[in-house]
């Protein structure tokens, strides 16, 4: 197995940071296996969507009417609705997997890998990608 570890800076703000370039980096030339993503935070995860075109900015408003920042969350510290960014990950699991075809990722016309992060108040991520040779 190899492994790469990408550092993303969100910010301040729910963000959707597309990774794909950097994946595609990882792997090219690596033959085929499958591609591993995983984000080791208990606030953040990993999309495979359309980017460009709304759809980062559509998901991005479906979780914040799902998990609106406010005061319901009993996880209380942090900012104001931080414990929304503690339940995401449910729903935006930490990980995906991608299959690779001869160092190319094998996604489809429309599709990107994504960090989706709604917490404000960290705003250094690690990224953890993963090669299994096949």
């Amino acid at each position: 197995m190899r492994t790469h570890l990408l550092r993303v800076r969100t910010g301040g703000e729910d963000v959707v940071v597309d990774l794909t370039d950097r994946c595609a980096d990882f792997v090219q030339g690596l033959g085929d296996g499958l591609l591993h993503v995983f984000v080791p935070h208990a606030t953040a995860g990993i999309a495979i969507l359309e980017t460009g075109a709304g759809s980062d900015d559509d998901l991005l408003a479906a979780l914040a009417e799902l998990l609106p920042a406010d005061d319901r969350w009993r996880h209380r510290h942090g900012s104001p609705g931080h414990g929304r960014s503690h339940v995401m990950p449910a729903l935006v699991p930490p990980y995906a997997s991608v299959p690779v075809d001869n160092g190319r990722l094998a996604l489809g016309t429309w599709q990107s890998i994504c960090l989706v992060d709604l917490n404000v108040d960290n705003h250094d991520r690690t990224v953890r990608l993963d090669f299994l040779a096949g």
